[in-house]
């Protein structure tokens, strides 16, 4: 050090460092956050589904040799046998129909009987449908053929959303065969998960806060895909009791619905028309209308009961999380959503637990 050095010189030069270190800190962060973007959805798929599917890697790790490699990989062949399997059969099934439709339609063999005149008495709309249906039992060539531009665009935008859920499904293959990777060096992954938050917390509450978290994956995950496989079963029995075409496939979709926290009512209600114009008003459609009806309505229920199971915070702070995070980050929000709101929770409670410091040294000599 100089010996002309002042103190003031010494503190400027300092805080100039500390001032240069900072910035070069800041730059690597942004630089490595922008190489880095473009996996992000992918890092936190294989993320979420190796925490979730942990418990099952240790369950096959023993039979399988203790081989971590052998679990991992096992269990990614089978979840992507399971996945792509119903989608083969779906979009089999769709394709076939719609190829049917066409074939039909341009046979001419497609009769639509004129409106009943009570349509036209409907309140609102019961004219302009009366006579649009009229248009379709004399004209149905001609109709169509002046749809042709509406439909055509109906068509691209229908054909640019299922290429997006292609895309979407690729994107969760990726992450299943990333997350097997994850699986296999999972007791690394613990440790380092531990090491990073007893870095970022107390080292007392480090330990909790990672197990809250693993917990909070793992009962968003196992409720969502149990309340999804639930009404699958509730749902398919009933179109197989009521002998619906297609009833295994129409299942399946109901799971993938279920799975990506859409309706089932997309599928149900579809089907109560169709089982309704087929066999009339009986007992036994009104009976299949109720019950497939309300067992749509079923994860409304089940959500509250199961989303919230082994995890050390009240239910509603994890539905509410579920709920915000999905509205706010898509499906991938419905698992970060509860993790966040409940290690917020823990945080805020364990903060007011604490007693200040003043008061936990005792009062003071003289008091």
């Amino acid at each position: 050090m100089s010996p002309n050095a002042t103190p003031e010189r010494i503190f400027n030069r300092t805080l100039l460092d500390t001032l240069i270190r900072a910035g070069m800190i800041a730059a690597l962060v942004v630089a490595c956050f922008e190489v880095f973007s473009p996996f992000l959805s992918l890092m936190f798929w294989a993320l979420i589904l190796a925490v979730t599917l942990y418990p099952l890697h240790n369950l096959l790790k023993p039979r399988l040799g203790r081989s971590d490699s052998r679990a991992a990989t096992l269990i990614v062949i089978l979840a992507i046998a399971v996945l792509l399997i119903p989608i083969y059969l779906l979009g089999t099934s769709l394709t076939e129909s719609v190829q049917v439709a066409i074939a039909t339609v341009k046979s001419g063999a497609v009769h639509i009987p004129p409106p009943p005149d009570a349509v036209a008495q409907w309140p609102l709309i019961g004219k302009q449908l009366h006579g649009f249906w009229a248009q379709l039992a004399s004209d149905l060539t001609g109709v169509l053929q002046r749809l042709a531009p509406h439909l055509k665009d109906m068509t691209l935008g229908l054909l640019g959303k299922l290429a997006g859920v292609g895309v979407g499904m690729l994107v969760f293959i990726a992450a299943l065969m990333i997350a097997g990777i994850i699986m296999a060096y999972g007791e690394n992954g613990h440790q380092s998960a531990r090491r990073i938050s007893a870095r970022i917390f107390e080292p007392g509450r480090s330990d909790q806060l990672v197990e809250l978290c693993t917990a909070t994956i793992r009962a968003v995950a196992q409720g969502v895909i149990g309340i999804a496989f639930i009404q699958m079963l509730l749902i398919g029995a009933g179109f197989i009791f009521m002998g619906v075409p297609g009833a295994g496939l129409l299942a399946l979709a109901v799971l993938l619905l279920g799975i990506m926290q859409l309706p089932a009512t997309l599928i149900t209600l579809p089907v109560i028309a169709f089982v309704f114009f087929n066999e009339g008003a009986t007992l036994a459609s009104i009976v299949f209308a109720i019950y497939v009806f309300v067992a749509g309505l079923a994860d409304n229920v089940l959500k509250p009961l199961l989303l919230g199971r082994g995890v050390d915070v009240p239910m509603p702070v994890v539905l509410v999380g579920a709920l915000g995070g999905m509205v706010s980050g898509g499906i991938i929000g419905l698992f970060i959503g509860p993790v966040l709101l409940a290690v917020g929770y823990k945080l805020f409670w364990q903060w007011v637990d604490t007693p200040p410091a003043s008061s936990a040294a005792g009062p003071r000599d003289g008091d």
